[in-house]
């Protein structure tokens, strides 16, 4: 993993871990979770400055939501911050 795709990963991890301690009264659960997340991303984090640009709220909702689908499926070996972050970068990076 390229240093790039690392702080990608880093800012997921982070996101989690902010969204479980808002949503530490239901343990985490969130079924709009996805919203959440992207929303966080867009306007918290680094993750438009690390893609060149911010991607659209409902594209990045799109591909957290695929990613996750994908994730949970099976057959990857990678920690889902990694795989997600390899995911964004390949589909919304801009630079």
């Amino acid at each position: 993993m390229d240093e790039r795709s690392a702080r990608v990963a880093a800012v997921l991890h982070d996101a989690a871990e902010t969204h479980h301690i808002v949503y530490k009264i239901t343990d985490g659960t969130d079924a709009d979770w996805a919203s959440w997340y992207a929303d966080w991303l867009l306007r918290l984090s680094p993750l438009p400055e690390l893609l060149g640009a911010g991607p659209v709220r409902s594209e990045l909702v799109y591909w957290l939501v695929r990613c996750d689908k994908e994730h949970a499926a099976g057959g990857i070996d990678a920690p889902w911050e990694e795989y997600y972050a390899g995911v964004l970068l390949r589909e919304l990076d801009q630079e």
